[in-house]
């Protein structure tokens, strides 16, 4: 019998004839450049924002009441960024005073769940709450506005994920082959990969100080805030350098002071824990847990150091858990592989983060080395059965305080946020109310003992300022069709005054708005008229204007 297509071959080499061509117009074309699956959702929408951050979940509310079809994509399947992550204290400084916008409705309905009113005027107010009853209220926000399409726990592909022509986006392509195609795309997450991967320029690391004439950014020649209170001997075999660096502690030398550095600051999960027996989770000793990691944890307390210690900050005894301490949960000098890091890294990262915080834990609540007293402090805690219930009580999301930013024509640097400028932001879509906020980024010996160097915060030398709307663009050469209410243009040390929760949410509302209007006039990102927003950002009550007495309210409450 002659075959129909090969009639001078064998059946097994019809048969690998066939498989090559499959491999090669199909199977190796899809594998590796991401050709779509034709069974794929694909969507086509006006707004489309990746990330449901605290910026990413008010910027689509935002842009569905201007009447915008938006698809707002969250990867972890809970939009509200650290809102419901863990993070519940994130007023301070007498910032309420400038809360605005849907930022002020999400805070008002979270404290009518308890039965309390906002004291927004109230210079020392903020909201304590628990992460589910913030998440139950920001869906419900998002449940009320039907041009909101949610796609939950899926992300955008890492090799062929964003489609642009020319310097506008046309469609981006998730892991799973959804397409989405939109006029208007917003990156709201902190991670900045859709900008990285649509070609904008960003930032990642410490910029030395001769960058932008900073003072506080690069390498710290001193730092005293958080640091050790005793002396820890950083060595395997005390005293001897020769026998290595235990756990924590990073190779090299303090460095050049003011000079660029790869190292960022810690990174942490902003545990809620209780007491309460009926609700409580408890802390089990990890598969891939090693004594030894902890060793410098033990130093610490035998040389008399005092650990941070749970205490109940929200209601029903739970805890907002952080780790702003010498020494604590915060990795420091562990993370910078992170902000630039593809999506196994990333997971590498996060993943050890959860280990060696929960090694931490079991370790403070059952090493005999560690004293009675701190065996007391953490003795009953665990995490809740009521929170995070599809991550068994731990946070789904490592607080990541820094990661890209992008390099537009306008930055907002330390200057901006220097008591001492009177230069006035003409353009402003939102307030900064907290200081430069950058934690510890690396973790090294210094005159033979542990030293902790990156820190910085607070001091009397501050001010608000307003984050100019030119800072969430790019440049119009690189991308027209994108804005950023998250990884805003600015230096590492401005960066720190920025990312707060409200602050974050307020942004989001302002870049939501922007997205609707670029909508409606058909207008490139960077040719958006500031007083066009501007109008429509006071329609809708967000605040631009500082508090004339914004000193007295810093002062009094530093």
């Amino acid at each position: 019998m002659k075959h129909l297509l090969f009639p001078r071959a064998s059946i097994n080499q019809e048969v690998n004839c066939l498989l090559y061509l499959l491999l090669t117009f199909y199977i190796l074309p899809s594998a590796l450049f991401g050709k779509s699956d034709n069974r794929a959702p694909k969507h086509q929408t006006e707004v489309c924002i990746y990330s449901g951050s605290e910026a990413g979940f008010t910027a689509a509310i935002q842009a569905a009441r201007m009447g915008k079809r938006v698809i707002l994509i969250e990867p972890t399947g809970h939009p509200g960024g650290m809102l419901v992550e863990g993070i519940a204290k994130d007023i301070r400084f007498g910032s309420s005073v400038i809360i605005s916008g849907i930022c002020r409705e999400l805070y008002t309905n979270i404290e009518q769940e308890y039965g309390r009113q906002p004291r927004f005027a109230e210079w020392g107010w903020h909201s304590r709450y628990e992460p589910h009853v913030a998440e139950k209220k920001i869906e419900q926000l998002l449940a009320k506005e039907k041009n909101i399409t949610v796609i939950r726990k899926k992300r955008l592909r890492e090799i062929r994920g964003v489609f642009k022509k020319g310097r506008k986006i046309k469609k981006i392509v998730l892991e799973d082959g959804t397409t989405i195609k939109a006029d208007v795309f917003m990156d709201a997450s902190i991670e900045g990969d859709l900008l990285h991967f649509a070609g904008v320029s960003t930032e990642t690391i410490r910029e030395g100080n001769a960058r932008y004439g900073e003072t506080k950014s690069g390498i710290r020649e001193e730092n005293t805030y958080r640091q050790f209170s005793i002396q820890v001997d950083p060595y395997q075999t005390p005293g001897d350098p020769s026998s290595g660096l235990i756990h924590t502690i990073q190779p090299g030398g303090l460095g050049t002071p003011g000079a660029p550095d790869k190292h960022i600051q810690g990174f942490c999960f902003r545990l809620v824990l209780t007491k309460d027996e009926s609700n409580r989770i408890p802390i089990a000793r990890p598969d891939q847990y090693d004594a030894a990691h902890y060793e410098i944890y033990r130093r610490y307390l035998q040389a008399g150091g005092q650990l941070f210690k749970p205490s109940p900050s929200r209601p029903n005894g739970k805890t907002d858990l952080g780790s702003w301490h010498d020494l604590s949960a915060n990795l420091y000098g562990e993370n910078w592989e992170y902000p630039h890091g593809d999506y196994a890294t990333k997971e590498r990262v996060v993943r050890y983060h959860r280990e060696f915080t929960q090694g931490l834990i079991w370790f403070l609540q059952n090493d005999p080395a560690v004293p009675t007293r701190t065996r007391q402090d953490w003795e009953g805690w665990g995490l809740c059965k009521d929170e995070f219930t599809d991550n068994n009580g731990w946070p789904r999301r490592l607080y990541i305080r820094s990661a890209r930013r992008i390099i537009a024509d306008y930055v907002i640097t330390e200057h901006h946020t220097r008591r001492d400028n009177t230069e006035r932001v003409e353009d402003a879509v939102t307030i900064a109310w907290w200081p430069p906020d950058t934690h510890h980024a690396r973790r090294i010996v210094r005159n033979g003992y542990a030293y902790n160097e990156g820190f910085v915060f607070g001091g009397d030398d501050w001010r608000p300022f307003g984050i100019s709307w030119r800072s969430l663009m790019p440049k119009a050469t690189e991308c027209t069709n994108i804005l950023t209410p998250t990884c805003v243009s600015s230096s590492y040390i401005a960066y720190g005054a920025i990312r707060i929760l409200p602050t974050f949410m307020m942004l989001g509302q302002a870049a939501g708005t922007a997205a609707a209007l670029m909508v409606d006039q058909k207008q490139a990102v960077q040719d958006l008229k500031y007083s066009d927003l501007r109008k429509q950002l006071s329609a809708d009550g967000l605040q631009l204007k500082m508090p004339d007495n914004w000193l007295e309210i810093i002062s009094n409450t530093n």
